[in-house]
């Protein structure tokens, strides 16, 4: 049973902090990723 909880908190843990690193330093916004000096929108 320990086992198992400590599984479950650890999977909490590690979707937390992906979730913290996807928001902050990865996503952008597709006006931001997809604007070049040759497009226009």
């Amino acid at each position: 049973m320990k086992a198992i909880f400590a599984g479950i908190v650890i999977a909490i843990a590690i979707a937390a902090g992906a979730a913290v690193v996807l928001d902050t330093k990865v996503q952008r916004t597709a006006e931001t990723a997809f604007t070049t000096s040759g497009a226009r929108l």
